[in-house]
């Protein structure tokens, strides 16, 4: 499932349990199949019940899982702690080198790599008010390289990011807003969705980079996005696309 039709999925689902397992499942045709999201600095957020603060949704190990929440490794947990310091995807084998973590800090990364989460990677994920939320990948393989999928993790967490703030947000037709996208910022948003660079998009319709470049920033502008991830997201979601 490429990413255009994981959003087109994303959008038409009305529960969050069923967002999450298509997130899992794209993820793991990653090679990346335990995956979590938690919501670090908001009240009572979206949640599946079975699952303590932070945790919004988990599929991790069973065992881990009980021990995760038995213990409350939350409050120890690196990932956590560390999230809103970054504005950028980080790879958990990289969190010793960034920071002096604590020897608790160390003994939750270590004990995750035992029950299985052998290379991971998180996502920060910020929101108005100053919200940060936070999705973390994590395969169970030895040769998997987080950092050469970094990429279309990072917009699957963002995706999916977007389309759980829909599913939260009390349903009101009468604020819906209509926002009118030109053939030509259509054109450029459905390129960049097919994963296309502004330079491949000024190819393919014989435009300047700079000309696609401010076509995709009126979208975004319109649209209220601040990503182009999110603005194609959107503009699916309003039937722009």
């Amino acid at each position: 499932m490429d990413l255009f039709s994981f959003t087109e999925c994303a959008n038409r689902t009305n529960s969050l349990r069923a967002l999450f397992e298509l997130l899992v499942s794209r993820a793991t045709e990653e090679g990346f199949s335990e995956v979590a999201y938690g919501a670090l600095n908001f009240v009572e957020p979206l949640r599946l019940p079975e699952y303590p603060p932070p945790t919004v949704a988990v599929k991790w190990p069973p065992d881990w899982c009980d021990r995760y929440f038995k213990r409350k490794y939350h409050t120890i947990d690196p990932v956590v702690r560390r999230t809103p310091m970054h504005t950028r995807p980080f790879l958990w084998d990289q969190l010793a080198d960034r920071h002096q973590l604590q020897p608790d800090e160390r003994r939750v990364l270590d004990e995750a790599r035992e029950a299985g989460l052998k290379h991971g990677m998180s996502v920060p994920l910020f929101g108005p008010l100053g919200r940060v939320s936070v999705v973390s990948f994590a395969s169970p393989s030895d040769d998997a390289d987080p950092q050469g999928r970094i990429g279309h993790l990072k917009a699957l967490a963002s995706l999916f990011h977007s389309a759980s703030g829909e599913i939260a947000r009390p349903s009101n037709n009468d604020c819906d807003r209509k926002v009118a996208l030109s053939q030509r910022e259509i054109s450029c948003m459905r390129w960049v969705a097919e994963g296309k660079s502004s330079w491949e998009v000024g190819m393919i319709l014989g435009i300047s980079l700079n000309t696609v470049n401010f076509h995709i920033k009126n979208a975004m502008r319109k649209l209220g996005a601040t990503s182009r991830i999110q603005a194609i997201a959107m503009a699916i979601r309003l039937d722009g696309l």
